[in-house]
């Protein structure tokens, strides 16, 4: 199995935008996880996290984007990161067979700070180091 990018989705509602994704990966939930809930992984496809305190209610800081907490904490499956600027990102993780995932990714933000073809740009990076087997 390859990776594979699901079409983004996005709501409006008022000023706040909610894009989902949903991305099929060739690894374990298990390799997966630490991608999506490590500073190592983070930096490795989307954003270096120069804070992360891996339990519900830990300080996160990504760089670019700023800090707040971690709001859901779920050990391989649900990692969910709340910004001061009321950003959440919400990575959800599934078991696809043995050797695979699916990584439910929801972006909820306030204004035009984000896109869908950049997110799609993150996730092909994603796709590609699990593909590459590290």
């Amino acid at each position: 199995m390859s990776g594979s990018i699901a079409q983004g989705t996005s709501q409006t509602h008022g000023n706040t935008h909610i894009l989902h994704f949903l991305v099929r990966l060739p690894k374990r939930m298990e390799d997966v996880w630490p991608a999506v809930a490590t500073p190592e992984g983070l930096a490795i496809w989307y954003t270096p996290a120069d804070v992360l305190e891996p339990r519900l209610g830990g300080a996160v800081a990504l760089r670019d984007l700023g800090s707040g907490q971690v709001t859901a904490w779920d050990v391989d499956r649900v990692a969910e990161y709340t910004l001061q600027d009321g950003g959440r990102l919400r990575f959800h993780l599934e078991r696809d067979g043995e050797a695979a995932c699916t990584v439910r990714f929801t972006h909820e933000f306030e204004g035009e700070q984000d896109s869908e073809r950049r997110w799609r740009d993150r996730f092909e990076r994603l796709a590609a180091w699990a593909e590459s087997g590290n």
